[in-house]
């Protein structure tokens, strides 16, 4: 057997205005992934556990087949994985995004989607004026970078950057024990970005400068158990982002790097396919993850986001699909790991819409692909994190 997952990140959606009172899903034209749900199954699945917060990492965890209530410490540490920085059980690491506030409000959690070579400028100044033997950034890519720091016990609450778009930034600090020592260190940033050359350049081209640091995900050193000793599957993943990175190492998966692969719309949807068609010849289970539908979500760009699927629909679960005929056994699933809807620009932590098809899968309800159709199918698993286990056994 071959397994495919494919995840259009953050693609779920509320009913939009502009496309008539449909989803995304429901406008896009996706004939591929409409093909999948009327001759497989399609379902509803809870990838966000109750109280907790609907991330990417929690969701992606779940959908992986790893309860997050076991094995999650944070969205840093499984960041930190990726990015090879070898941790001491002390230690606490924190999601260091670079920001765009104005007026007291987070206007941009990405600063324009500052690229990676003007982000790692900005870390190393960072580490020249406030880094120390307890306190040190490590550039990542693009806007997502990290900070650890040794030697204190924090106990605080944090608040993503992307799930405040327009709300206040000083009401939304962390907050809670030795939370001063990160709102110190996000004050000071402020100060050094004011007239950072990077900054001057970006005004200069119309650009979101960086404001400031934002300091969020926290978390000590992580573990999960290997995919293949839980299923018995050798798997790996392509994606263009540290935290599933660092999931798929943790539990074993190798990690494919496509060029042009960028965590945007703009990826590069034909490397991916390929590479994940490539990668079936040695692997049982392939994972590819696509960043666009979430991006767009958080910009509240309903067109770039229906753009982004029909992108992955077209290019990626076309292709791939084709290719799995040739095997005389194969199963592809295709899911959101969460909704971001367009409307409010952040994750939220309602079930999502997932399809299944493949060999030994019968037609469930014939349906296209939608929230609305998943809804209806009555197939719902409430604890996403064994529909991995129904996805491979059933």
């Amino acid at each position: 057997m071959k397994y495919v997952v494919i995840i259009p990140d953050g693609a779920a959606d509320e009913p939009i205005e502009q496309f008539g009172g449909k989803t995304v899903f429901e406008a896009a034209e996706i004939p591929n992934i409409d093909h999948l749900s009327k001759t497989g199954r399609l379902g509803l699945v809870q990838t966000v556990p109750d109280k907790m917060s609907p991330g990417s990492d929690v969701a992606m965890m779940s959908l992986l087949g790893y309860d997050p209530k076991r094995y999650y410490t944070g969205r840093a540490p499984l960041e930190a994985v990726a990015m090879n920085i070898q941790l001491e059980p002390t230690d606490w690491v924190f999601r260091c995004n670079l920001v765009t506030i104005a007026d007291n409000k987070m206007a941009d959690h990405s600063a324009g989607h500052i690229s990676s070579p003007e982000g790692a400028k900005i870390i190393e100044d960072l580490n020249k004026n406030f880094g120390t033997d307890k306190i040190k950034f490590y550039p990542g890519v693009s806007y997502r970078h990290l900070c650890v720091i040794k030697g204190t016990e924090f106990d605080v609450y944090t608040e993503p950057p992307h799930d405040i778009i327009g709300q206040s930034a000083e009401k939304n600090l962390p907050r809670g024990k030795h939370a001063d020592i990160l709102t110190d260190l996000m004050a000071k940033s402020k100060q050094l970005l004011a007239e950072h050359e990077i900054n001057k350049i970006r005004r200069d081209l119309g650009e979101n400068a960086v404001s400031s640091i934002w300091l969020w995900g926290q978390g000590k050193k992580a573990s999960m158990d290997s995919f293949h000793s839980r299923f018995g599957l050798r798997g790996t993943t392509i994606t263009a982002v540290d935290l599933v990175r660092g999931i798929s190492k943790l539990i074993g998966f190798d990690l494919i790097q496509v060029e042009g692969a960028t965590g945007f719309a703009d990826t590069n949807y034909n490397g991916k396919a390929q590479a994940a068609i490539d990668a079936l010849e040695k692997y049982d289970l392939v994972f590819v993850h696509i960043e666009g539908p979430d991006e767009a979500g958080h910009a509240g760009n309903a067109e770039l986001k229906k753009l982004a699927v029909e992108r992955i629909d077209k290019y990626v679960v076309g292709p791939v699909y084709k290719a799995l005929q040739k095997y005389d056994g194969w199963r592809m699933l295709v899911m959101p790991d969460h909704p971001t809807p367009c409307k409010g620009q952040a994750h939220t932590g309602g079930p999502v819409p997932f399809v299944m098809a493949g060999t030994g899968l019968d037609p469930l309800l014939g349906n296209p692909f939608s929230e609305n159709f998943a809804a209806q199918s009555g197939l719902k698993i409430e604890k996403g994190y064994e529909l991995m286990e129904y996805f491979i056994k059933r």
